[in-house]
């Protein structure tokens, strides 16, 4: 019998233009909810994918310390999450949602 060879998925693999670059991230910032730590990891995806030396220069930070912030296993300061955002070369937006009351009323 063959033996079947199994690798590890890496989504940063899969990110080669910004444009699904900045799709993954809008994705995990819809699917996150109050999860920051998934959001971070997301960031950390994409720094991968684009080379976290670079993303270390645009930012002014070390490697180690970007790959330990954004391991999504530490809360990594909001100006830290800023800095790599513009590196990355995206942003973040808000848009409209409604309320917790405004979801009650309609029930």
């Amino acid at each position: 019998m063959k033996k079947t060879k199994i690798t590890r998925y890496d989504v940063a693999e899969h990110l080669k233009t910004q444009e699904s670059m900045a799709a993954y991230l809008e994705a995990c910032l819809e699917e996150a909810e109050e999860n920051s730590a998934f959001i971070v990891k997301a960031l950390g995806d994409i720094a991968r994918a684009k080379g976290m030396t670079q993303i270390a220069k645009d930012t002014g930070l070390s490697r180690e310390s970007l790959y330990k912030a954004l391991s999504g296993e530490r809360a990594p300061a909001f100006d830290t999450v800023l800095k790599v955002v513009r590196a990355l070369g995206l942003s973040l937006s808000a848009k409209p949602t409604p309320s917790p009351l405004e979801v009650r009323e309609k029930s």
